[in-house]
This record gives structure tokens, sequence and C-alpha cells, in this order.
């Protein structure tokens, strides 16, 4: 049975490549998604990517993966230090949760220190650049073999 597994993607990581070079380097969303598609061919994984900078939308998409998903990943953006609404609707679900971040959020101003997501996510990924993508989708389909 093949997994079906998306990656939700919050604000502003639409104009990675182009903003904050120096923290998040010069790949854009559309090289991250071209990488995960690849990975999600190679192996058996039927993803679905979604970005959205309007936090309703995010909360629309976690509601619906409650019913079509084995596994979501997020990197919520600046949603994951402040979004009860987030938090709530990932609260619901009863798959696997990934939370991921490009960058180390405890390297960086303390306001990132503190995530809305953490508690309700299986595990977090941060600080390994847009490799963690791969690594975020090579982890939750290790643990829906679980």
């Amino acid at each position: 049975m093949m997994d079906k597994i998306i990656i939700l993607n919050g604000p502003n990581l639409n104009l990675l490549g182009e903003r904050e070079k120096e923290k998040y380097g010069n790949v854009t969303l559309k090289d991250i998604e071209n990488n995960c598609n690849e990975f999600a061919k190679k192996n058996n994984i039927d993803l679905t990517l979604f970005q959205s900078n309007i936090e309703g939308e995010l909360v629309n998409k976690i509601q619906e993966a409650r019913r079509e998903y084995n596994g979501l990943i997020i990197n919520a953006g600046g949603y994951t230090h402040t979004s009860v609404a987030i938090h709530d609707s990932l609260k619901i679900l009863k798959v696997p949760v990934i939370e991921l971040h490009i960058t180390n959020i405890y390297n960086r101003e303390e306001f990132r220190h503190k995530s809305m997501i953490s508690k309700v996510a299986s595990g977090v990924l941060c600080g390994f650049g847009t490799d963690g993508y791969i690594m975020a989708l090579q982890a939750m389909k290790t643990y829906l073999k679980k």
C-alpha cells in the first residue's frame, strides 16, 4: 500500500531563494518540491505539497488530512510560535506529525524558541537546511512502517 503524506509550508516559505539567503540559502520552494516529489516517486509515496501565507488555509488542510493522509509534515514558518489554531487542528489528527524547520530555531531569536507545534508532533527536525525535507519524508516513511 502506498503511503499518503502531505507537506504543509507556512508563511514566507514561498519566498525561499530570495529572503534571508544567509539563513535559508538559494534553494527555492519549487526546488524543494521537486526534490520531495522525486524522493516520493522512488519510495512509493503519494505526496501532496501545499504552501499558504494564510493561517486558516493551513488549518483547513490539516483538518482535511485527518481523513486523507497517513502522515503530515509541517513547516509552519512564523505560525510555529504563535498559532493556537494550528496547534489545535494538529491535536485532532490521528496520524503522525513531523514539525520541520530549515534553520535551528534554538539558535535564533528568543521568541522562536517556543513552538506551539512541538507538543502535538511525533517528532521535530530543525537545523538541517532544506535537506530536512527529505530527512522528514524518510523519517515519516520509517515511522509509518511501525
